[in-house]
């Protein structure tokens, strides 16, 4: 009795230990910090100043009835969510393809996953030699057919659907890659059994494939929400937001809102409200999942 007392103590402490240092830097980099933003978002902190005066809710008024700009970046943000949306049946058909149904299809694989490793500024500086107007490869294509050239990231009516290019060329490769490995956990057996039933490529896609890989569904979906939302980088580095706003994403005018305007009280509140967004929409999600199982 007391050898499994002593036994059991020391697995307490052994895993106390493993637990003890990802636990303090979780509360020293995650909890403290959200709860220093949600305290700042009810004040009027500069930045600067090493005192900030109590505002209430008035950083949220101004951010939901008093802020236009706010609704028009979020509806840039819905650009990049609807356009990874529509992007998933080719994705879910792309997995499908690498499923060992294509030759070379380990290359494939690597070729489809190398843009997310790649950096995002990188991505960004590369695709705006590929959008210039002046002597980028696609205006140079279609001078070559005798097209007019089009402001890809000049244009307020089309920045934002080319900016979502680069993100869907981006982020499109680690979707693939999930529901890649969610086609390969399904049993083989169960294909099989239904192949033997007479049932085609369709129904078996439909009927078996669909129903067992929901969860990697689920966090596709998730994923898409989160990164339409806190999309950043892409149009910072190609558009600066511009031209005159039109390409501003809701993160993109926090920064701005913080750093360029030194009203960190309401970007703060900003990213209080972008928060509560994404938490909403994963809440929805789930009970959308749950109704259908």
């Amino acid at each position: 009795m007391f050898k499994n007392n002593k036994l059991k103590m020391q697995q307490n402490l052994v895993l106390g230990s493993f637990l003890f240092i990802p636990t303090i830097l979780i509360l020293l980099f995650m909890i403290y910090p959200l709860i220093k933003l949600i305290g700042l978002s009810f004040t009027n902190w500069d930045g600067l100043s090493p005192t900030y005066n109590y505002v209430g809710l008035k950083n949220f008024n101004k951010i939901i009835f008093d802020s236009p700009e706010v609704w028009a970046a979020l509806k840039n943000n819905g650009i990049y969510f609807f356009g990874h949306l529509l992007f998933i049946p080719i994705e879910l058909f792309l997995a499908f393809l690498l499923d060992n149904r294509v030759r070379y299809c380990k290359m494939f694989k690597t070729i489809t996953f190398l843009p997310y490793i790649i950096n995002g500024v990188a991505v960004a500086c590369m695709f705006t030699f590929l959008y210039s107007s002046q002597d980028g490869v696609l205006n140079s294509m279609l001078q070559f057919f005798h097209l007019n050239k089009i402001g890809w990231l000049s244009d307020p009516s089309i920045v934002n659907y080319s900016l979502t290019g680069v993100s869907l060329w981006r982020f499109s490769g680690i979707h693939i890659i999930l529901f890649l490995a969610a086609f390969q956990s399904l049993p083989p057996d169960m294909i099989e059994a239904s192949f033997i039933d007479g049932a085609n490529s369709f129904q078996q896609f439909y009927r078996i494939v669909l129903p067992n890989i929901k969860s990697v569904v689920e966090i596709v979906l998730f994923l898409n929400v989160r990164g339409a939302l806190q999309v950043f980088d892409i149009p910072y580095v190609m558009t600066s937001g511009g031209p005159n706003h039109a390409s501003e994403t809701f993160t993109v005018q926090t920064i701005n809102t913080a750093f360029q305007y030194n009203n960190f009280g309401l970007a703060c509140a900003m990213a209080a409200v972008l928060m509560v967004i994404i938490i909403i929409f994963s809440i929805i999600q789930k009970k959308l999942f749950n109704l259908k199982r």
